[in-house]
């Protein structure tokens, strides 16, 4: 049995990164790398949605702007964006594979998960299967 935050297929996890307001990290299963991501439909369109990129350790306001897409196919770079950053890369390669109707082994994409204690949103993928954050898990 698979987590419930953890999407296991290629077109679920496309139509959850094209849902309108996504948050999930995606870990690579070689390196155990994780990144975190805002991806956000914009206004006025059906095609387009912009990505973000979590920096720093604020879950709702600390992201940059990587790029855009358009319906999900690729990540291209925007002014600000940096398309040489691991970031950038995994998320245009995650998205490349989703459109190909692809679920790589060596990828999880976990989706947002909010705090059982205190309601705050989960990055981490151990707190998310948890279901509580590093310091509420102390207190329970």
């Amino acid at each position: 049995m698979t987590h419930p935050h953890l999407i296991a297929d290629a077109a679920d996890a496309q139509q959850f990164v094209l849902g309108g307001r996504a948050r999930f990290t995606l870990v690579s299963k070689q390196t155990g790398k994780r990144y975190t991501y805002r991806v956000s439909k914009a206004k006025d369109t059906d095609d387009v949605f912009f990505a973000s990129l979590l920096v720093g350790q604020n879950n709702e306001q600390d992201y940059e702007y990587l790029g855009f897409t358009k319906n999900g196919n690729a990540l291209i770079p925007g002014r600000k964006g940096n398309p040489s950053h691991p970031a950038f890369l995994g998320l245009d390669w995650a998205l490349r594979q989703f459109s190909a109707g692809k679920m790589p082994e060596q990828l999880e994409i976990w989706h947002e998960g909010r705090c059982a204690r205190c309601g705050r949103t989960l990055t981490d993928p151990a707190s998310i299967e948890a279901g509580f954050g590093p310091e509420c898990i102390n207190h329970i």
